[in-house]
């Protein structure tokens, strides 16, 4: 499909302004050298070409065929390409029915059965095509810029709207492929991606996504990625939408269709955007080829205000600023007019005078400290009298340093276009915003973390009594009892009380004595126990936990767990849940009734190690209370990643068995941490 000898249009036509003349007219545009083939049986030529009345009229079978019909004449037109040995077809219809069949295949199914049959990879339907600017394959039906020029970034994307509008940028990215992916009837965004890795121009891949619809081979692609240090620029949309039942795990509930994804690009280092604008910053940044180093951000400005509002808005968005040495702050002081701190980010703008050379002597000594892994030159480029000189000092700097570098401006809509492009043209990204620029920096700063991370090791294994003794428990689908279930979570180390179920007052009593006092009492006829005032703690003698069995069997029933008493600590929430299209997902969020009200959550995909497991806590907005607050003392952080990693490694082990578990609350305090309740919910 990407690289044919001849293209067949059908749906050809010679009509101003219409689908079958753009799709004639691009092929022509792009400078691609291969055959062309109008096919409508109402012209006899279009745009100077011969025009055929049929697909089994082309005088040479075409590799490409493009579909510019309506969804009436899909089925038919998709046949006949097949019949004449077409290889790829690009339907640009929805290949929606507004009356589908009461019984019977869909419009889409036949046509993908028709493709699957015929060996045929389909782009779309609903689709605006592809361009490959390095062959000059515009297989498009709608009009596209003319001035494409190649470059190194691979543009795929769901929307239409969103593939045109970047393809349109002003600022320079160029491209080797784009594709308009539609509703992938046969060929998905993994594949796209597959073969975007397999050319060698391609530097950073940025993807506009709403689902995945082949998840194996997009992790496949993903990993591919990762290993090439292809960064992938990723926008996904759709997570504020619902999209679970209601289940009987917190874990289950907080996760939801967005977690997957998180973990998912954490796993293989994608950056993930949240804006096209973002995108758009984030992309240029990367296309440089620019990798950064250790350290953070240096900056220098003309101006003390902006100064002060990039520190604010770099504080808010995550961006870590460089510390730089007291040698670099003693050069800087040098060469500053007097009354100028000589700080980062910098304000270099004294008199005036000369500075065209104080700012390429300070940023080059900022350039030149090892805290410095990329340099911001923060000016506006709004077309003062200051501009040529800065411009000037942008071309001087950037090729004497390795180190990633951009002029950043502060406000978009005053960046006078011309100065942009002519630092754009000689290699100098601009960022066009203040926030969206620093997140660029941000993400840029965390694709060299994940690069530089160790692969995970494989998990230590339980013994394989104890990995097939859980899994046939699981097998039954019987209902796990708070006993059981923390019973699990311990066979794989996850630290947890004691805890015995019991269904009678004697029987209550009889575990506490065994247990010692005070006991923890909670029912066993509810899932969610506090919800319902189903706990009773520190129950101190025998007659304390007769009157609080009495009053919850007298409530909720009879059965009930009795636990040994957890030290005071911070309550977290450790938990298992099952994604339909990524498998099991390990989580660690903030615990106890807390738990769904802060929705304070991280996850990621099975399994993982302790850096990955602290990097994930450390994420928490509740991380603050570990390090101890009002006088209590910091949490054994290593004890809870030790228990979330072993977690993970359950996950691997039982997760295709398991719904969700929840490990909640687990208590973190200065010696350690543990369990005090579990709920494990096997897949029904």
């Amino acid at each position: 499909m990407l690289n044919p000898r001849a293209v067949a249009v059908v749906g050809a036509s010679p009509r101003e302004g219409s689908p079958g003349r753009q799709m004639v007219h691009q092929l022509r545009l792009g400078g691609w050298d291969g055959e062309v083939y109008p096919v409508n049986p109402r012209y006899d030529d279009v745009l100077g070409l011969r025009c055929y009345p049929s697909l089994m009229e082309v005088p040479s079978a075409p590799e490409l065929v493009l579909l510019g019909v309506p969804n009436a004449a899909l089925e038919e037109q998709l046949g006949a390409a097949a019949r004449a040995r077409a290889r790829g077809a690009v339907i640009f219809a929805s290949a929606h029915q507004d009356a589908p069949p009461a019984e019977g295949p869909s419009l889409a199914e036949r046509l993908r059965a028709i493709a699957r049959e015929a060996g045929m990879v389909v782009c779309g339907p609903n689709c605006m095509g592809f361009v490959d600017v390095e062959r000059g394959l515009r297989a498009l039906a709608f009009e596209e810029r003319e001035d494409l020029a190649p470059g190194p970034v691979t543009w795929l994307s769901h929307s239409g709207s969103a593939f045109s509008a970047l393809l349109h940028n002003d600022r320079g990215i160029r491209f080797n492929l784009a594709v308009s992916t539609g509703l992938e009837l046969t060929t998905t965004m993994a594949d796209y991606l597959a073969v975007a890795l397999e050319r060698p121009s391609t530097g950073v891949v940025a993807v506009f996504l709403e689902t995945v619809r082949d998840p194996g081979a997009f992790r496949e692609a993903l990993a591919a990625a990762a290993d090439r240090d292809v960064p992938v620029v990723a926008l996904k949309v759709g997570r504020e939408e619902a999209t679970r039942d209601l289940v009987e795990a917190h874990s289950g509930a907080l996760a939801g269709e967005d977690a997957a994804y998180e973990a998912l690009f954490d796993a293989h280092g994608v950056v993930r955007v949240e804006t096209l604008d973002e995108l758009a910053d984030t992309v240029e940044l990367f296309a440089a080829g620019r990798r950064a180093g250790p350290g953070g951000l240096a900056a220098i400005h003309d101006s003390g205000g902006e100064r002060a509002h990039l520190v604010d808005v770099a504080a808010r968005v995550g961006v870590r600023l460089a510390d730089i040495s007291e040698r670099t702050r003693d050069r800087l002081a040098a060469r500053l007019d007097p009354g100028l701190p000589a700080v980062n980010p910098l304000d270099a703008w004294g008199t005036g005078r000369d500075y065209e050379a104080v700012f390429d002597d300070c940023m080059r000594v900022l350039l030149d400290d090892p805290a410095a892994a990329a340099l911001a030159f923060a000016v506006d480029l709004s077309g003062e009298d200051l501009e040529p000189g800065y411009m000037e000092v942008a071309r001087q700097v950037y090729p004497s340093t390795e180190k990633p570098m951009a002029v950043l401006t502060n406000l978009t809509s005053a960046v006078a276009p011309g100065a942009a492009a002519a630092l754009r043209a000689v290699g100098i990204p601009v960022l066009e915003g203040t926030a969206t620029g620093l997140l660029a920096f941000r993400h840029l700063f965390e694709h060299r973390d994940a690069s530089a991370r160790e692969p995970v090791a494989p998990p230590a294994p339980v013994p394989p009594e104890v990995r097939e003794r859980w899994r046939a428990r699981l097998a039954d689908r019987e209902p796990f009892t708070e006993a059981e279930a923390l019973a699990m979570v311990a066979a794989y180390g996850v630290p947890t009380v004691e805890a015995t179920a019991a269904a009678s007052e004697h029987e209550a009593v009889a575990a506490a004595e065994a247990l010692g006092w005070p006991v923890a009492l909670k029912t066993a006829e509810a899932t969610h126990k506090s919800d319902v005032d189903g706990v009773r703690l520190a129950l101190a003698g025998p007659d304390a936990l007769r009157h609080a069995y009495r009053d919850l069997a007298g409530r909720l029933g009879p059965r009930v767990s009795v636990a040994e008493m957890a030290q005071p600590g911070v309550e977290l929430a450790l938990g298992v849940v099952r994604d339909p299209q990524f498998g099991p997902l390990v989580m660690v969020a903030a615990g106890g009734v807390l738990i769904e009200v802060l929705r304070d959550r991280r996850l990621a995909l099975p399994p993982i190690d302790e850096s990955r497991a602290r990097a994930l806590i450390d994420r928490l907005s509740i991380r603050p209370l570990l390090d101890g607050a009002r006088g209590r003392p910091a949490a054994d952080l290593d004890a809870v990643a030790r228990a979330l990693v072993r977690l993970s490694f359950l996950g691997v082990d039982l997760g295709d068995r398991i719904e969700a578990i929840d490990v909640n609350p687990l208590i973190a305090g200065p010696n350690g941490c543990v369990a005090v309740d579990a709920l494990v919910v096997p897949v029904r």
